[in-house]
């Protein structure tokens, strides 16, 4: 695994820059990368016949032409549908976007990338082989890895199987008191936490932990810059265009911005 992840500037493109351009797609990441951002997050989940692709929903219908799920759609089939015109007719035309265009994108333009591994009902163990497999063959050995995240431990478990090398991160939507606990067992490089779970107390006690945290999702500059000195390492944003414009955001460091694999028990 890396040693360290960096998060500068410490905005993450929440499935791009989904504000401004179709979520989840190429058009969102550029939008993200001219913004000033160098690292996105995308959802990845596979169709019928085994091809990941980016899509957050279980279902085709909010993001797209189609309608129906999207684990019972092949590769040509999802092909075929528009994924902008929802958005808006400028954007008619656009495809949903295979995991390989996305990281052909990242290493073009030197951005970082999270995967967020969002696997269909039953289908927790394919979408983490294929889904690394098709990463391990995309991405540069030159160029660091993608992080891994997931809300599903599961899935986490057996992304650190087959690459131990490539950095993880533990979503949680939920507080638990034994949140850490939860996060160094899966062998996590950092936690991802609901920033509407972040009070104060809570802050306060993450700032002295071990594992570095991240939040998600802030599209207001003054909470951003409000959790950034509070400890959080980065934060997850729909609008960082809009974050990557604040100099107190775009410009934030503290001399703990590097996250370290932490050391796990005997």
């Amino acid at each position: 695994m890396t040693d360290a992840l960096e998060f500068l500037p410490p905005v993450i493109a929440h499935r791009g820059a989904p504000f401004s351009a179709p979520e989840n797609t190429l058009e969102s990441f550029i939008a993200a990368k001219k913004a000033g951002a160098t690292w996105i997050e995308v959802d990845v989940k596979l169709t019928s016949d085994g091809v990941p692709v980016l899509m957050h929903d279980e279902t085709l219908d909010r993001t797209t032409s189609g309608h129906g799920r999207i684990a019972e759609m092949s590769w040509a089939q999802v092909q075929a549908l528009d994924a902008g015109q929802w958005f808006s007719p400028t954007f008619s035309g656009t495809r949903v976007t295979s995991l390989q265009k996305t990281l052909e994108f990242c290493a073009l333009s030197e951005m970082r990338a999270i995967l967020e591994l969002k696997p269909s009902p039953g289908r927790t163990q394919a979408t983490v082989m294929v889904t690394l497999i098709e990463a391990a063959k995309s991405w540069p050995e030159n160029v660091p890895p993608p992080v891994i995240s997931s809300f599903d431990r599961d899935a986490l478990a057996i992304a650190a199987q087959l690459r131990p090398d490539w950095p993880r991160a533990l979503l949680l939507r939920d507080w638990t008191e034994d949140w850490l606990e939860r996060a160094v067992l899966a062998q996590s490089s950092c936690v991802a936490i609901n920033c509407d779970l972040l009070t104060s107390e809570r802050l306060a006690f993450i700032r002295g932990t071990p594992l570095p945290v991240l939040a998600y999702t802030i599209n207001n500059p003054v909470r951003a810059q409000e959790l950034l000195k509070s400890g959080i390492k980065a934060i997850y944003s729909d609008d960082a265009p809009l974050l990557l414009k604040n100099q107190d955001v775009a410009t934030f460091h503290a001399s703990s911005q590097k996250i370290h694999k932490p050391q796990l028990p005997p």
